[in-house]
């Protein structure tokens, strides 16, 4: 894809790089390396204004969304846990079976989550730091509030999450195209795993799946109310060219995924 005439992910960059003087104080390598917990992750800073795809999955990779109580419950964390302020009693008004809002409230964000997706055993975040520490705080109460909801409705105790969330630092305007396709295209692993190869052989079959998950960030991102206040799209939706393009270039991936372009940046290894 032409990334002439693209705002530049970070500023004083042109579309596609990071200058010398905007790249954080780590290497691609170390990213890498913490990533697959050969050392203690994040003994680096997460910075602020940076762009990060987050993952965190179950221990022993087990269910940790059952119902949708379970998935309303993160959502909502989600967006009450953004905010300088310690959590309140959550405000939440379902105004359909396929629509659902946070109510607002004033606050003061940590991250701008630009994307999601919640799998049944995982889920994915992009997300922008807003704030110094912003990404640990928010992660730190995230985890701890779910981990806590999960364990007294279940009867169990112990840690719910395979430790510290993976981060990893997104670099340039072409993996910032490709890889929010990737974070909505992964519910399909429940219905069509070989979408992953290029293999997908009912295209519309597909879609049509994705139109019913309500879990992720996709529908908003396709024009149709989900939780629209919780995601911020405007600069993803600026870079694929409005809702119309956004879907045009998912169906292409459906068809041709680019896994390769972004191949270190999944995290799922």
């Amino acid at each position: 894809m032409d990334l002439r005439g693209i705002e530049p992910l970070y500023p004083g960059c042109k579309p596609g790089a990071l200058p010398l003087s905007y790249r954080p104080i780590f290497t691609r390598s170390d990213l890498v390396r913490y990533n697959n917990k050969k050392e203690p992750m994040r003994k680096h800073p997460l910075e602020t204004g940076y762009i990060y795809h987050i993952l965190n999955r179950g221990v022993e990779k087990r269910k940790v969304f059952q119902e949708d109580k379970d998935y309303f419950r993160f959502i909502h964390n989600l967006y009450e846990f953004n905010d300088e302020k310690p959590a309140q009693n959550f405000y939440y008004r379902q105004s359909s079976s396929h629509s659902h809002e946070v109510g607002p409230r004033e606050k003061k964000s940590l991250v701008d989550i630009l994307a999601f997706c919640l799998m049944p055993n995982h889920y994915h975040l992009l997300i922008r730091q807003v704030k110094d520490n912003g990404i640990t705080e928010f992660m730190r109460k995230l985890g701890t509030g779910y981990s806590m909801y999960f364990n007294q409705k279940n009867e169990r105790v112990g840690p719910l999450f395979q430790g510290k969330f993976k981060s990893i630092l997104v670099e340039n305007e072409r993996h910032l195209l490709f890889l929010p396709n990737y974070i909505h295209l992964n519910p399909l692993d429940l219905v069509s795993p070989e979408w992953r190869d290029g293999k997908i052989k009912n295209t519309e079959r597909a879609l049509n799946f994705l139109k019913r998950y309500k879990w992720s960030s996709y529908l908003d991102y396709a024009g149709e109310k989900n939780f629209p206040l919780l995601t911020s799209r405007n600069y993803l939706l600026g870079l694929s060219g409005g809702k119309n393009n956004y879907q045009k270039i998912l169906m292409e991936w459906i068809k041709h995924p680019e896994i390769s372009e972004i191949s270190d940046l999944m995290l799922e290894k």
